[in-house]
């Protein structure tokens, strides 16, 4: 059995789930989550809490069925507390800003041109400041792949640390050339 499947996961106040046929709806403060589970598994509400069970032991089985349990998971808690990416840019003249009207990301990371990236509906952008970049959402995969879209514009290289990391990453740092031994 699954440890992780076959704990509940418990709808705290405020926060409704409702499955018709496959698909499993979650709302909550911040908004509305749906998703739609395989076959291979079952969701039923019971009371303030969300079960999955599956239909028999086969390997695909009982992976679904700690994946539909944390999706679930997931979805609750960014309905109720959200989720959020810290991006911090590290370099002489790396700069972002948001541009409010087309709602895009402006990026300037030692390209020739400025690297527009368009802001995914159901996310909220904000630039503290010219070298910090907030992603705010209730998906956390939208959340994630989002800002893995823009650590990839420029990530951090590891001779110099320059680029686009997530807030508090350690860059791994390599000797240049002029530390290699002479013999």
């Amino acid at each position: 059995m699954s440890r992780i499947g076959k704990k509940p996961v418990k709808l705290p106040t405020g926060v409704r789930a409702s499955v018709a046929e496959r698909v499993v709806t979650v709302e909550g403060p911040l908004g509305k989550l749906t998703f739609q589970h395989r076959p291979e598994v079952a969701v039923a509400v019971k009371g303030q809490e969300l079960v999955v069970t599956r239909e028999s032991d086969e390997r695909l089985c009982r992976a679904l069925h700690g994946l539909t349990r944390a999706m679930l998971q997931n979805m609750v808690v960014g309905v109720t507390s959200g989720y959020e990416k810290k991006l911090e840019l590290i370099g002489v003249g790396y700069i972002a800003a948001l541009d409010a009207k087309t709602n895009t990301l402006q990026l300037r990371v030692g390209f020739a041109n400025e690297v527009q990236k368009p802001v995914p509906q159901g996310l909220k952008v904000t630039c503290p400041d010219q070298t910090h970049v907030l992603v705010k959402g209730i998906d956390k995969q939208l959340v994630g792949q989002f800002a893995a879209e823009v650590r990839a514009v420029r990530k951090p290289e590891p001779y110099k640390g320059k680029g686009i990391r997530y807030d508090g990453e350690q860059v791994r740092r390599k000797a240049g050339k002029a530390v290699t031994g002479k013999t």
